[in-house]
């Protein structure tokens, strides 16, 4: 693949809850760049196994990530416990994650001229897929406020829960994503780490753009 020449490419990577997705927004919107939550793109194949159990197979999967729109990736079907089931089984299947990881790294290096480059956050996006991004953040928090953050998505989308409840399933979480078979979550040497924990969204900001426009000279 011919990558576009002098774009900004940033990779994000970070346990749940973290803020990571909220600071690549940020980030996104303040250097004008295309952004992509590649977590919500196993989400939605896993919304397709869903819907078509019965022409669910890897060339329509294949179709239907080739015509894939990000607008897609803001249905809100995709953040239902049943969808994000259904994604966990489908990413541990090779075939899609080869698709998924094709579609990834299109849109990290080729993303639409409108754009001054890229940013992509999810796991396994600073150690395997944009291993030479020109800018990698390993973004974490505590593991108590990783849970109010997810208990207050929680709440916003009426959904009953304790925060209890909460920490237990990120610590599942957590464990399933470090010691995962294929691109365990991990900070790699390169990678600034960010701890959100005593952190504004604001000031986490200010700080991922110090580091930025030092490098870029803005």
């Amino acid at each position: 693949m011919k990558k576009r020449k002098n774009i900004i490419t940033v990779a994000i990577d970070s346990p749940a809850a973290a803020g990571a997705g909220t600071q690549a927004k940020l980030i996104s919107k303040h250097y004008k760049l295309f952004y992509l939550d590649t977590g919500k793109i196993y989400r939605y194949i896993g919304l397709l196994r869903l819907k078509f159990i019965e022409k669910f197979s890897y060339s329509f999967v294949k179709i239907k990530i080739n015509k894939l729109k990000i607008k897609s990736l803001s249905n809100k079907n995709l953040l239902s416990d049943e969808v994000a089931i259904s994604a966990a089984i489908i990413a541990r299947d090779k075939k899609i994650r080869n698709i998924v990881h094709k579609f990834q790294k299109k849109c990290a290096y080729k993303p639409p001229k409108k754009f001054s480059g890229s940013i992509l956050d999810g796991r396994d996006i600073t150690s395997v897929q944009l291993k030479d991004a020109m800018f990698k953040f390993f973004i974490t928090a505590s593991l108590i406020t990783r849970a109010k953050r997810r208990l207050k998505d929680y709440k916003s989308l009426n959904k009953q829960i304790s925060l209890k409840e909460v920490i237990k399933s990120i610590k599942k979480r957590d464990k399933l994503d470090r010691s995962r078979k294929h691109g365990p979550l991990k900070k790699t040497k390169d990678s600034i780490l960010i701890n959100t924990t005593k952190l504004s969204k604001k000031a986490c900001f200010k700080k991922i753009k110090a580091i930025m426009d030092r490098k870029i000279n803005i």
